[in-house]
């Protein structure tokens, strides 16, 4: 188990982000959460987790889509807990709606959180990083695989994918380590907004990757952060969908567009044999 000494999570109000600070908290971290705001339920609950791990908190008010107040916040949390050994940039937001019926500033709002989101806190972290210190960028099983009506999520998820792994490459030889965290789908408020109003035929095709409970998954991301890997893909049924799309693509695509074609019959989508 790595001895973090000050972690810093944007998105840590909510879903993943939350569980994560929850769970450095207790192991005596001290956390800088950064989000647009913090529920009484869950500040209690960081509360009793920094009190069990005798660790301290602060919340930063950050949009993560505003460069600017996102540079202000890692600027603000430096200051108060010092520079951080692990940064995670959990901010981020869904959609599921078939491009037929995308409207562009909804597909542009998903890439300025998700992918320039991700440009905003890398950009304001890693000067903030020494040799050592690890940034952990959240990305999706769907920035490898992508969706049926995951036009703008997908794209935006690649893209944070392509990022990460670049940042690989220009900073690990610097001695700042990367990590790119693509889970599947977990059951976080995000998500129950999806199932709530996503398109049904993807809705349906998710359930290829299955999906998680949160505290397995916070604690599967965790432990793969802890042992410093690069590729963090909570649950055995994410790493086959990962592995089957990545080393047989051509196979992995028929069962994607068969599956895909079911799932449109069984909802009134018009299919052409």
């Amino acid at each position: 188990m790595k001895n973090w000494k000050h972690a810093l999570i944007s998105g840590g109000g909510s879903g993943l982000g939350h569980g994560l600070a929850v769970r450095l908290l207790r192991r005596g971290t001290s956390v800088s959460v950064l989000d647009l705001a913090v529920s009484d339920e869950r500040r209690s609950a960081l509360e009793a987790a920094a009190e069990q791990g005798h660790a301290r908190w602060q919340f930063v008010e950050a949009n993560i889509a505003d460069e600017t107040r996102v540079g202000a916040a890692v600027a603000d949390a430096v200051l108060a807990f010092g520079a951080p050994d692990l940064a995670i940039n959990s901010a981020g937001i869904g959609l599921s709606r078939a491009f037929s019926a995308m409207r562009t500033e909804d597909f542009r709002r998903v890439i300025e959180v998700n992918l320039m989101g991700s440009y905003h806190f890398a950009a304001a972290v890693i000067p903030q990083l020494r040799p050592g210190a690890r940034l952990a960028l959240v990305a999706s099983l769907a920035g490898i695989v992508s969706n049926y009506s995951y036009s703008a999520y997908g794209t935006s998820k690649f893209g944070v994918v392509g990022l990460a792994t670049t940042l690989r490459y220009e900073y690990e030889p610097r001695g700042i380590h990367i990590s790119c965290i693509c889970p599947p789908e977990v059951k976080t408020p995000l998500v129950t907004q999806e199932r709530a109003d996503g398109d049904p035929v993807a809705m349906d095709v998710k359930l290829i990757a299955g999906s998680m409970e949160l505290d397995p998954a916070c604690d599967q991301m965790l432990a793969g952060l802890d042992a410093g890997r690069w590729m963090i893909i909570p649950s055995f049924a994410g790493k086959a969908t990962a592995f089957a799309a990545q080393r047989m693509p051509g196979l992995f695509y028929r069962f994607m567009d068969t599956t895909i074609r079911k799932y449109m019959r069984k909802h009134g989508v018009p299919v052409i044999s």
